[in-house]
């Protein structure tokens, strides 16, 4: 599957919460963790389980940093 997003991240899930028809899916990145929100019936169609590999794909208009 081609892309235009370029921010491509592999990762491994670490937790899953549900709600409803939302999903709250943890990825561990390295040493990051990032928040996916998604449909639940995204999980249920892709499979998607505590433990595997997943690519967290990113497409912002805009990214806001911050610094002490």
């Amino acid at each position: 599957m081609k892309l235009s997003a370029r921010n491509k991240l592999p990762g491994i899930v670490d937790s899953i919460k549900t709600d409803g028809l939302s999903a709250k899916v943890g990825v561990r990145v390295g040493d990051n963790h990032i928040v996916a929100m998604i449909t639940s019936e995204a999980v249920e169609e892709l499979g998607i389980k505590v433990g595997d590999t997943v690519t967290a794909v990113i497409k912002s208009s805009s990214v806001m940093l911050a610094k002490d």
